[in-house]
């Protein structure tokens, strides 16, 4: 934004003598275009204004407003409550009432702004959305028909048919209405959160990017955006821009602690070295060494000598020496030179592994498990309901069964990019309240 385009702030929310939707548009301008800090810093003077006794109906409308627009919920659903009879002011406050989870109060004080002159078709619509976020799918899709005349066409309308069809399980039918949505409405907040959400969960991370950062293209705030918009950045390695949005979410609210936490994974992380041609290897070899004895040709000599030993695996000969298998009884030079050959040709050799502890066995016997048990081994790592961020760095890891994820120990999951404190607790809590727990806990 060029000088000459600046909104002097100071005169909109301290000095103009009335605030209304034009300056409700003109407010989310400034803050759209860079003008966010003065935006925080004028709405400090004006709390300071309301507070010294100067609460007329125009001060408190705009410090209301700014403040929900600015994501503090609390206080501005606070500040309006103090206005009667205005339908703008009603219309905010019930709109920070959804924030704060509050959505029986938001339904009413949405028919409230009707009442007061606020656009009755909006306010219908929103209620339709606090009854479905508060569990009445079939009730606000009933309010969604009543009003489908004057609201199909609006941006609005489209956006709750949307969420009430994700709410269904209809993915793909949301995401046509999300899109319809923001066809009519190119700067519709909400609808291009979910739109960004869903192209997340379909790992179509270059567009969920493209929406997350349209959703933040004009106020209110979304922190949940911002959240997601700075996971999406870290996995992409573009961990300035992921610090960024953390820190963003800190300004707004200092004691928010998943932001908290991520930052710290984001400094945690930023100069951890990956090499992820390694990873792969090790995997590979991984691999190559439970390959059972029982795949090869041996001589019976042979084949006894290391059932004698209890050797079953590539790998189980990697961690004996060669002065260990020849002290076993019949186990001589011809046998010796069997086992090389084999291991030589899969780049391995006899002792290779020879000093190294063992892997440590599950905690689970699987034998001592009841069939249920054993079914729940056997369930997908989505059954435990993770976030996107964990469900990428298992994903990383090639687990995708809940008991290749107990076999893991913590140390195995935080030696993954972008595995962080967070989704190590998260993957405990979610594991503890299965029963289960990871290796060596």
């Amino acid at each position: 934004m060029s000088v000459a385009e600046m909104i002097n702030v100071r005169e909109l929310l301290l000095d103009s003598s009335s605030f209304g939707s034009a300056e409700v548009e003109q407010l989310e301008a400034a803050i759209s275009n860079g003008q966010a800090a003065e935006v925080r810093q004028f709405l400090g003077e004006l709390r300071d204004t309301v507070e010294s006794g100067n609460s007329s109906d125009r001060n408190l409308a705009a410090l209301g407003i700014g403040l929900f627009l600015m994501a503090e919920h609390a206080h501005a659903e606070h500040v309006l409550s103090q206005i009667s009879g205005q339908g703008l002011a009603d219309f905010y406050r019930a709109r920070a009432l959804i924030a704060l989870d509050r959505f029986d109060e938001a339904a009413e004080i949405f028919d409230q702004a009707a009442k007061n002159g606020y656009d009755p078709i909006v306010c219908k619509l929103a209620i339709a959305g606090a009854v479905r976020l508060n569990g009445d799918i079939d009730g606000a899709e009933q309010i969604l028909h009543e009003n489908s005349r004057e609201g199909a066409t609006r941006a609005d309308y489209s956006y709750q048919m949307g969420c009430i069809l994700a709410d269904r399980g209809d993915t793909f039918g949301a995401i046509e209405y999300f899109e319809r949505a923001v066809d009519m409405d190119p700067h519709h907040s909400e609808a291009l959160f979910r739109l960004a959400g869903q192209n997340n969960l379909m790992g179509n991370d270059g567009d969920a990017i493209k929406l997350y950062e349209r959703s933040l293209s004009k106020p209110p705030l979304y922190l949940g955006a911002l959240i997601n918009l700075g996971l999406l950045y870290e996995d992409n390695e573009q961990y300035s821009a992921a610090a960024f949005c953390f820190r963003r979410v800190l300004d707004v609210n200092p004691n928010h602690k998943r932001a908290e936490l991520y930052l710290k994974d984001i400094e945690a992380s930023s100069d951890m070295y990956y090499d992820e041609e390694a990873v792969r290897r090790n995997r590979e070899i991984e691999q190559v060494l439970k390959i059972p004895i029982t795949d090869f040709e041996l001589s019976a000599r042979s084949r006894n000598c290391l059932e004698r030993a209890e050797i079953a695996t590539l790998g189980d000969l990697t961690r004996k020496t060669e002065q260990e298998l020849l002290a076993g009884k019949n186990f001589g030079d011809t046998s010796l030179r069997e086992i090389r050959e084999i291991l030589a040709a899969r780049g391995l050799r006899i002792g290779q592994y020879a000093n190294q502890e063992p892997m440590a066995a599950p905690v689970i016997d699987r034998e001592d498990l009841s069939p249920q048990e054993r079914a729940l081994l056997d369930s997908p790592v989505t059954d435990l309901d993770l976030s996107v961020r964990a469900r990428k760095c298992l994903a990383r890891l090639g687990i995708t069964m809940i008991g290749e994820l107990v076999s893991k120990s913590a140390d195995d999951l935080l030696s993954v990019r972008n595995f962080g404190v967070t989704s190590l607790n998260e993957i405990r809590n979610k594991l503890t309240d299965a029963n289960l727990s990871l290796r060596n806990e």
